[in-house]
């Protein structure tokens, strides 16, 4: 298997683990429990957060459809660096959940499970930039 297709997959079981990481989130709906968090009264207080996740997930997306098309020299180096700026989110959102007052173990096993896949993303990303010669 090429290293596109690696990275292609890589990115769909990040997507899915993101998408379990929320899931997870709101699992407590389901025993009757309260998953609110008051970060805002209104919409417009919790919207700018809204288009951040909407960014974070779209953007992997995106990098599976280029991908899919293209594995020009300038893509594999725009690849690497959003591979180097997810691993930095969330080893930040991995910290941030370590220093709650209230530590919910199993989502922080899945942000160092997601945080070590970054990682490796980043590894096959950056072999698959060593393989084509400088333009």
């Amino acid at each position: 298997m090429d290293y596109s297709h690696r990275i292609v997959n890589l990115w769909t079981v990040f997507l899915l683990a993101m998408l379990f990481h929320t899931d997870l989130g709101l699992m407590p709906l389901f025993h009757d429990l309260s998953v609110a968090e008051f970060h805002g009264q209104t919409m417009s207080d919790v919207s700018p957060i809204f288009w951040l996740m909407l960014i974070f997930f779209i953007l992997p997306l995106f990098a599976v459809i280029v991908i899919s098309f293209s594995q020009s020299r300038k893509v594999r180096q725009v690849h690497f660096g959003l591979t180097v700026v997810y691993s930095v989110l969330n080893l930040g959102h991995l910290i941030a959940d370590l220093s709650l007052e209230t530590i919910v173990w199993y989502q922080i096993f899945l942000m160092i499970f997601l945080f070590l896949l970054g990682l490796l993303i980043n590894a096959v990303s950056w072999r698959w930039l060593k393989t084509v010669k400088s333009s």
